[in-house]
């Protein structure tokens, strides 16, 4: 078997859908007035999700792990306080390696909440607190709506860079397309959560088919615009370093603080894993609502640093596990 067909055969589903959205969007790019019907069924799919992800989220599940408040304040603070403070203060480091384009797309990745289905399959996996992820995670998310395009707006405008204008246009529009969505879901689930509880798969193919859309989307636009002829191949590799090493950084922080902190060891894996990583589904939508477009030195980054966070995810719950069978 040739080395790509292995990377396919070992490959989930979302990642394949990924590495063919990007090929798409690099062979058969669309322009003109497919372009424009793209856009509108992008921004319509984002609507679904967010809708669908209202209805999904459970009230009952988020009080109950809000009452160990400690574990959702620390993974708070790493979400929305460290990445955001701490990437820009490695500008000096981290911008040569990736450019400033780049590393204003890392910036933007500092900014978003913390993903949701990963973040609870791997705490499950390595034995940790499993209500306290879904109720982490879920937060997280909801808050995002609110802090990502707060912050990106203090850190754009800070560093001088342009598009991130979070003024009353902005609101609006995060309104409309995410949180009215949300807001209709969650009012919705009276009628539609058994509906939704019964099609997980079907709903998982919405969730992935939204993201794969937006992959294609911004990738087609970048093909047709000369994107790719501007990028440098030394930036490339630069920025799966800096993801990898900003990603160890924060494993190192998640951890030991929350050891420090004395958080018992289930409590620890659910901190490191929520408090560690950042959210593709929510950030590639949003960054269409906030910049009002699909910037691809902004999802570049993110989609690098997602990548690299579930494949070192994925081992560290497998090491954990192990660990657990081993004392067992």
């Amino acid at each position: 078997m040739s080395p790509v067909l292995r990377i396919f055969a070992k490959a989930d589903r979302f990642t394949i859908g990924i590495i063919i959205s990007v090929i798409l969007g690099l062979v058969v790019p669309c322009t003109g007035e497919t372009a424009a019907a793209f856009d509108w069924l992008t921004n319509a799919a984002i609507v679904l999700l967010f809708y669908l992800y209202g209805i999904k989220l459970s009230r009952e599940s988020v009080v109950a792990g809000l009452l160990n408040w400690r574990l959702q304040l620390i993974v708070f603070a790493f979400t929305f306080i460290f990445f955001p403070v701490a990437m820009p203060l490695l500008r000096p480091i981290f911008e040569p390696l990736v450019g400033g384009a780049l590393f204003m797309g890392l910036v933007y990745v500092a900014c978003l909440p913390s993903t949701v289905q990963s973040s609870i399959a791997f705490t499950a996996v390595a034995g940790g607190n499993v209500p306290a992820a879904v109720c982490s995670a879920s937060v997280s998310s909801l808050l995002g709506v609110f802090l990502t395009p707060l912050l990106a707006g203090l850190l754009f405008s800070g560093t001088g860079s342009t598009g991130a204008d979070v003024g009353l246009d902005t609101v609006l529009k995060i309104c409309y397309q995410i949180l009215l969505p949300f807001v209709a879901g969650q009012l919705s689930q009276r009628w539609l959560q058994q509906w939704v509880v019964n099609h997980k798969a079907l709903i998982k193919w919405n969730d992935q088919g939204t993201i794969w859309l937006v992959i294609y989307t911004s990738f087609s636009g970048a093909t047709a615009n000369g994107y790719w002829q501007m990028l440098e191949l030394q930036h490339l590799l630069g920025l799966i370093v800096v993801c990898s090493i900003f990603l160890c950084l924060t494993f190192a922080a998640t951890y030991y603080s929350s050891k420090w902190m004395g958080f018992n060891r289930e409590d620890r894996i659910t901190i490191v894993f929520c408090g560690s990583k950042k959210s593709l589904a929510v950030g590639a939508p949003m960054m269409m609502a906030i910049f009002g477009e699909l910037d691809n030195n902004l999802l570049l980054p993110l989609m690098v640093f997602h990548q690299v966070q579930l494949m070192a995810c994925a081992q560290l719950a497998r090491l954990w596990q192990q660990k657990a069978e081993n004392n067992a």
